[in-house]
């Protein structure tokens, strides 16, 4: 995926990834200024679905960066929306009149939280088996659809920007994505990093 902060709309076509994604869509680049063209919208909701990791988050913010810049009003009128896969499965046995389960957890917080509550409920805690996913592509379709695409059971994200936080939005995507701000990035990790969990 191609970073389009500073691309023109003239060249976005130039990447097949980004054309296949406006024929899909049926909606052509346009800026936050433009009347928008929303006619031939194909879909309500435009679903970004990335791995829980944090090759899958850079993938994401290279999405919101194309649907951002060139693609302003699926934002504005609440078309875009990001699911949140699970990093873990937890394999429970059966146990008493409880069938066996397979609970799945978001991170590290939801994976604790899931094992205290296990606990609680008095499941023997070296019975249960943890699983991580290394991504989407490794869940078998049926783990696919009940964590990420069933509308019943996914956990679903609209992207939202407040009409008083366009230029706020803006100033963080050109610092995230700008090539000319690799001075500002480094001086925001500098500041923040010890606020990341990183997933190695």
């Amino acid at each position: 995926m191609l970073n389009t902060f500073e691309v023109d709309r003239d060249r976005l076509f130039a990447n097949n990834e980004i054309h296949n994604i406006a024929v899909a869509i049926g909606v052509d680049p346009h800026r936050a200024a433009d009347e928008a063209d929303l006619k031939g919208l194909r879909y309500s909701k435009i679903i970004i679905m990335a791995d829980a990791d944090v090759d899958g988050s850079h993938i994401k913010v290279l999405l919101l960066t194309l649907f951002f810049c060139h693609f302003p009003a699926l934002i504005e009128r609440g078309h875009i929306h990001v699911a949140s896969p699970p990093l873990y499965r937890v394999d429970v046995p059966p146990s008493g009149k409880r069938p066996a389960r397979k609970l799945y957890a978001l991170d590290d917080a939801e994976l604790v939280a899931i094992e205290d509550r296990l606990a609680k409920e008095g499941v023997k805690p070296a019975s249960w088996s943890i699983g991580r996913f290394k991504g989407l592509g490794e869940m078998n379709p049926e783990q696919l659809w009940e964590t990420t695409m069933n509308p019943e059971t996914r956990r679903v994200m609209p992207v939202r920007i407040a009409r008083d936080q366009g230029a706020e939005a803006l100033q963080v995507f050109a610092k995230l994505m700008g090539k000319t701000e690799a001075a500002s990035r480094r001086e925001w990790m500098e500041l923040h990093g010890d606020a990341v969990d990183v997933d190695i």
